[in-house]
């Protein structure tokens, strides 16, 4: 059986290039601090889109898109934050929050999912 984060990696990869062939090009995966971790960071257009991946087998736990509750959004932006600091971008870049599910054979993109916490 996979670890979780050999699992998490896999669909991550899944996710990041489904954004690819949607039209995002992909800067970074899995930016870890000791605050948290952006999954994937891609630009699309004039947009640095945050983009979190979300995995589930099935509907048994319910939506994938579900788990990106409150405290998980104010983790991201946090480390988004983080991240602009460390990279030296400008505080006035055009920022995006997006959510990419894969649930079973189904992914989804979410952009602008939620906004800054």
């Amino acid at each position: 059986m996979e670890n979780k984060r050999k699992t998490g990696g896999r669909y991550e990869n899944i996710a990041a290039e489904y954004l690819r062939q949607n039209g995002f090009r992909i800067i970074e995966q899995n930016f870890f601090t000791r605050f948290g971790e952006i999954d994937i960071v891609a630009r699309e257009q004039d947009y640095l889109c945050f983009v979190e991946v979300k995995y589930r087998t099935g509907y048994k736990y319910g939506y994938a898109a579900e788990a990106v509750n409150y405290a998980k959004q104010r983790t991201i932006c946090r480390v988004a934050t983080l991240y602009m600091k460390v990279r030296r971008l400008a505080p006035t870049t055009p920022v995006r929050f997006d959510v990419v599910t894969i649930q079973g054979d189904d992914i989804r993109l979410f952009r602008n999912a939620f906004s800054v916490r």
